[in-house]
């Protein structure tokens, strides 16, 4: 075999390889699809709210889905991995002494997820 056809099937194959790997990222679900199959539901007691303000620390001010504005707390786990900032969804899971005041954040909502619930009608327009 001569140098020219040893580069030619080189160069074959470096192409069918590329081409095969942009194909195969094309035909897989898209980033927002595998957000939207990951959205968390409330389960239980747990409900939807907007943060309306940071009160300091670890705490925040939040209108629930059921007409309680209550004081949550960012629990341990999520304290550093997790950045809640004004108008995000969240849930929140009231506690079971005070659960008209007080509650815990059980998860954040990216902007997708949030769309994708108010588009289907799962959470309240006002909030």
């Amino acid at each position: 075999m001569d140098a020219y056809t040893y580069l030619k099937l080189v160069l074959r194959n470096v192409i069918y390889r590329y081409l095969g790997c942009l194909m195969a990222k094309e035909e897989g679900p898209t980033q927002e699809e595998i957000e939207i199959s990951r959205t968390r539901m409330p389960k239980g007691s747990e409900v939807f709210g907007t943060v309306e303000m940071m009160v300091g620390g670890d705490k925040l001010r939040v209108r629930c889905a059921d007409d309680y504005t209550r004081i949550c707390r960012i629990p341990g786990r999520m304290r550093k991995r997790v950045w809640i900032r004004i108008n995000d969804l969240i849930l929140v899971e009231p506690w079971p002494t005070q659960p008209n005041e007080r509650a815990d954040v059980a998860f954040r909502y990216t902007p997708t997820q949030a769309n994708w619930l108010r588009r289907r009608n799962l959470v309240k327009n006002g909030l």
